[in-house]
């Protein structure tokens, strides 16, 4: 085969690849920010850190099988909100901040779009997403992701410790005690 017909081959593959790649990154990113908005409780951080982590996954997964890139993305993703959390705890002995308008907002604007609802319902859902919301912020970041990733994205337990980087053993501890923190939360 002449050279350049391998070459263009190669530029080919490489384009599909950063196709599949880009399609990939687009069926996350709407999970990604609402996992880590409810870490951060603010938009421009939650912003951040799915953006961060999907430049890492380019940068060092991309070569990669694609059926890998779903655990792979949440490793890092849970990464980077472990970041931003310790990077939160270690400002927050300094600084007292608050950032709950953000998130009140994003449920505000998910609300507009259901515009012919009866107000006393849409009242309802928001108060109901606002209390999850809530307790879900109040527990302890590794309960967080053991609930977020087995309820929100859907993992198995196996899948959950691999992205958790923990034993499935702990996966089902810390999953039992953020569903345990829910419901009292929830009733009360």
């Amino acid at each position: 085969m002449p050279e350049k017909v391998i070459h263009l081959q190669q530029h080919r593959d490489t384009q599909d690849r950063r196709n599949v790649m880009d399609d990939f990154l687009a069926s996350v990113e709407q999970r990604a920010f609402k996992t880590a908005l409810l870490s951060t409780k603010n938009r421009d951080e939650a912003l951040d850190i799915v953006q961060d982590a999907m430049i890492k996954l380019v940068q060092k997964y991309s070569e990669h099988k694609s059926d890998q890139w779903p655990l792979l993305f949440q490793r890092i993703l849970q990464h980077c909100i472990i970041d931003w959390v310790r990077a939160q705890q270690r400002t927050s002995r300094w600084f007292w901040r608050s950032a709950n308008e953000d998130l009140e907002e994003d449920v505000l604007a998910q609300e507009s779009a259901h515009k012919d609802d009866n107000p006393v319902d849409i009242l309802h859902r928001y108060r109901d997403v606002n209390e999850v919301y809530n307790v879900l912020q109040n527990l302890p970041v590794r309960q967080r992701q053991a609930f977020l990733l087995r309820a929100w994205e859907g993992f198995d337990v196996s899948s959950t410790a691999k992205a958790m980087e923990c034993s499935e053993g702990s996966v089902k501890t810390h999953y039992h005690r953020a569903i345990t923190a829910l419901r009292e939360g929830l009733t009360t």
